[in-house]
């Protein structure tokens, strides 16, 4: 094979065959196929886009590269869930120990925040002792005794998929929806759970900015798991504004807890449970206990306290607080019309809840708490937000981020997204 002829086969709008993916992924993987060489490539593939046939062929050229894993040894039906990201989306904490509940193993291989969206590993390392690196054997000890395990993908986890993600960062790449289908669905299918729940953000807190875009990749990555035999459906949910009240780290468990306590703000607990219900449909247990019922009965906390200690982490232990708070309040009284995600996740970040590059550190007690909500009515001198940080410093950069982002209307209803706006699979 020639690298040229792959690139310029796809330059010129052709199709690639399966032996050209296989070739150029498991070359580039080698260090055959230079940085440089792979660059062009994914810039062709930006812009003349890839048939399904092309993007499956490409995810399970990723998936060989690494190791696959299996969980057939287990009892009960394997079921996961993927967010493509979004601001104060903690869904995973309250929903993997609500699905165990239900009768489900969840294997969650989650990643770390970068920029404006948080991670779910980093809010999980606020609970003091709790592990994220686990082997394959102890995410199967954890699975058999607590139903549900959080960690982080090993490096043998498709490491092409690894080293093209780094390559598309800085190289203008990332936008391509053939190799964001590509990227998520070969971890996913690698993990080897037996079903998948897509939970595809929109808005401007989300990769995917409108409804058009947000559909054409759900309905890749569904196809790609078809073709892989992982039964895989897709929702389309709201970005436009935050998600629950909490938007960092540690608040963000703290949250978390309230709803597996149930309670919690409602657009979280509606979410829990509507993707709660379709991964348990995925793995064919929808017939049994509604999800909803083991927030209410206890049995989603009790498998929440078993996850979290079988990673050495303390449920009980006292979550870390931000050093200084500074307060946002209503210039006026009326309806609150807008709190915008990516202000709000900006802030977060520049708190310290985030970080700008994979090695920086992260303050697990900065972030934002929001005291209302869109289309609630608010007085002058309210609280509208609550900043956290540890350095007192960082109030004036994050009050920044918030400029237009938040709207009191005298008069008028938001314009806002359904908390659900579509599902496809």
């Amino acid at each position: 094979m020639d690298v040229i002829d792959v690139i310029l086969t796809k330059r010129d709008g052709g199709r690639l065959s399966g032996e050209q993916i296989d070739w150029v992924v498991d070359a580039y993987t080698r260090g055959v196929v230079a940085e440089e060489q792979m660059s062009a490539l994914a810039m062709a593939i930006l812009l003349n886009g890839m048939t399904r046939a092309e993007v499956t062929a490409w995810t399970e050229a990723m998936i060989r590269s690494g190791e696959r894993m299996d969980w057939t040894g287990l009892d009960r039906p394997t079921t996961d869930k993927h967010s493509t990201g979004g601001v104060g989306d903690k869904i995973t904490l309250p929903l993997a120990p609500t699905v165990a509940a239900c009768g489900a193993a969840v294997p969650q291989l989650s990643g770390r925040g970068l920029g404006h969206t948080g991670g779910t590993l980093d809010k999980l390392e606020s609970i003091p002792g709790w592990r994220a690196s686990l082997s394959t054997e102890e995410m199967l000890d954890v699975l058999r005794s607590a139903g549900a395990v959080v960690c982080a993908a090993g490096t043998g986890l498709a490491p092409a998929d690894r080293k093209l993600y780094a390559l598309r960062d800085v190289t203008g790449t990332v936008e391509s929806i053939p190799l964001i289908a590509s990227s998520i669905m070969s971890k996913k299918i690698a993990e080897g759970t037996g079903a998948l729940v897509l939970d595809v953000k929109v808005g401007s807190g989300a990769f995917m900015k409108n409804v058009e875009s947000a559909r054409e990749l759900a309905e890749t990555m569904v196809a790609i798991g078809g073709d892989h035999g992982v039964r895989t459906v897709a929702l389309l949910t709201a970005m436009d504004r935050p998600l629950g009240r909490a938007v960092g780290n540690a608040v963000e468990v703290a949250e978390s807890v309230e709803v597996l306590d149930g309670g919690g703000p409602e657009d979280v607990v509606e979410l829990t449970v509507t993707l709660a219900r379709e991964m348990l449909a995925a793995a064919g247990l929808d017939g049994g206990k509604d999800p909803a019922d083991a927030l209410r009965d206890g049995s989603a906390m009790d498998a929440w306290r078993r996850m979290i200690s079988a990673q050495g982490g303390d449920p009980d232990a006292e979550l870390p607080r931000a050093a200084e708070t500074h307060e946002v309040t209503s210039s006026e009284t009326g309806v609150l019309t807008r709190l915008d995600a990516y202000g709000v996740g900006l802030a977060a970040w520049r708190l310290g809840a985030g970080r700008a590059r994979k090695e920086d550190p992260v303050s697990f007690g900065a972030g934002v708490i929001c005291h209302a909500k869109p289309g609630e009515q608010v007085k002058a001198g309210q609280p509208l937000l609550t900043l956290h940080a540890d350095d007192a410093g960082r109030f004036e950069h994050a009050l920044r981020a918030l400029d237009g982002a938040v709207e009191v209307s005298a008069e008028g209803a938001p314009e806002l997204l359904p908390l659900v706006i579509d599902r496809i699979g």
